[in-house]
């Protein structure tokens, strides 16, 4: 009897969204970043994670300068990893390792400046989609961006890639409210101050664009609608792309944090089972949790 009630309660854990007996186990990857806040930023995105309630996370970091011969996480242990990096190129050992990973059904998401990483590294080039900075140009890729009809348009006139104005508010717009990511959000939601990233470019291929921003010139922006939220598919691998988060103020926004949980859920898993928090932000408010230490 005793064995059957401990099942029975096992099941029922299990069939609540956001609880599990066994956690998705997860990586994030840093160690150098032009960001020096990185170090806060990789344990408020694992902290997040761990909050789900879906998450194991652990931390795996480079060397502080230069390319670390000894980096060699083992990424098969995990369902999905998460990039906070943006530094000196991986051994090849792991660069191979990390897209055998990703192109057999292994997760991966990339937030802010990880998409700024390893231009010259063709198959990361094409798990982000899109990148900036780092030399990137009209050989990289096109810029991506949506017109004011909301169609895609996929630009190849030649310029570098990677630009941004200055930080600010800004909306973000939902494009496919029927992915599992998106699914619930409102059409239009406020994002606390953050670097709006515009002109970014690269394969793009296998991409679908859930959320844009408009880069409005008045802030130095492009006068784009730029992809905000978006996913790519490689080999058998799911990856979510954010270029939002530059800062920890730009972390504590719910709608940042609400897009990492599900995004990270559904590159591990392929679904969402998170429901959006009461907290979310709205087209005309926005909505911040301070971080504690």
């Amino acid at each position: 009897m005793r064995t059957l009630i401990l099942f029975t309660a096992l099941v029922a854990i299990s069939a609540v969204p956001g609880l599990s007996a066994e956690k998705l186990p997860a990586l994030i990857v840093d160690g150098q970043n032009n960001h020096g806040v990185w170090p806060k930023t990789t344990q408020m995105m694992k902290k997040y994670l761990e909050e789900s309630g879906l998450f194991a996370v652990d931390v795996a970091t480079t060397a502080p300068k230069g390319i670390d011969p000894d980096f060699h996480p083992d990424f098969a242990k995990y369902k999905v990893v998460v990039s906070n990096y943006n530094g000196a190129p991986w051994p090849e050992a792991t660069q191979n390792a990390f897209a055998d990973y990703v192109r057999n059904g292994g997760g991966f998401v990339v937030v802010h400046a990880a998409d700024n990483s390893f231009p010259e590294w063709p198959e990361y080039n094409q798990m982000i989609g899109l990148g900036g900075w780092g030399g990137r140009n009209e050989k990289s890729g096109p810029y991506v961006y949506l017109s004011k009809e909301g169609e895609v348009i996929r630009n190849e006139e030649p310029g570098s890639g990677g630009h941004h104005g200055s930080q600010h508010d800004f909306s973000v717009v939902v494009r496919d409210s029927n992915h599992p990511i998106t699914k619930g959000m409102p059409r239009e939601w406020m994002h606390v101050k953050d670097e709006l990233y515009d002109k970014l470019r690269g394969p793009a291929g296998r991409m679908k664009v859930l959320a844009t921003a408009y880069a409005d010139p008045a802030t130095g922006g492009s006068g784009r609608h730029e992809p905000m939220i978006f996913t790519i598919d490689f080999g058998k691998g799911r990856v979510f792309h954010t270029p939002m988060g530059h800062a920890d103020y730009s972390q504590e926004c719910v709608g940042f944090i609400a897009t990492l949980q599900r995004g990270t859920e559904w590159a591990a898993t392929g679904s969402v089972t998170q429901p959006l928090p009461q907290d979310f932000p709205t087209a005309t408010a926005l909505s911040k949790r301070a971080w504690g230490e």
